[in-house]
């Protein structure tokens, strides 16, 4: 298993869509392990394949205190959802950023697992928030984008400089 980069915001590579994944095959499932591993490394509880620069439909997620509830979804999408709420939320593509947005407070996913078995789970709270999360980078969003575009702007600045700073 190896860890991958994460991509950083506003590195443009995170705005590409993702295409669906056509057979859930070995190398998906490497991919699969990859991500896992990076994703605890980081550490985070999600993390979707745009992030890592494989801009296919594939998201994992481990929202448990004792991460070793791994959850993969293969081709996701969100069938149902109600509610709203608001939760304070970071990203490993963007290090250090917390802003709080408004989300679904409850969704229903269908999606294929690593096997490439179809299944439906209903996910409140923490989970629901991370899935519609992760699920927003396949189609080329970053949770920044749902502040005004003062605070974007901030945010770029702030990572831009931070950056500088590192080389």
């Amino acid at each position: 298993m190896a860890i991958l980069k994460i991509l950083q915001y506003p590195d443009e590579r995170l705005h590409k869509v993702a295409k669906s994944v056509a057979r859930v095959d070995e190398s998906t499932r490497k991919l699969v392990r990859n991500m896992a591993e990076t994703m605890y490394a980081a550490p985070g509880v999600g993390l979707a394949a745009t992030q890592v620069d494989v801009h296919e439909r594939i998201i994992v997620v481990d929202v448990s205190d004792t991460h070793d509830q791994l959850q993969v979804f293969i081709n996701p999408e969100i069938i149902a959802s109600s509610g709203s709420s608001d939760y304070e939320e970071g990203c490993l593509s963007v290090p250090g950023i917390y802003e709080t947005v408004c989300r679904a407070e409850k969704v229903t996913v269908r999606a294929l697992n690593e096997k490439g078995e179809p299944f439906t789970l209903d996910a409140e709270g923490l989970l629901a928030v991370c899935i519609q999360h992760e699920m927003d980078h396949l189609v080329g969003k970053v949770f920044v984008e749902y502040l005004s575009q003062l605070k974007q702007t901030r945010i770029r600045a702030k990572l831009k400089k931070r950056l500088r700073e590192t080389m």
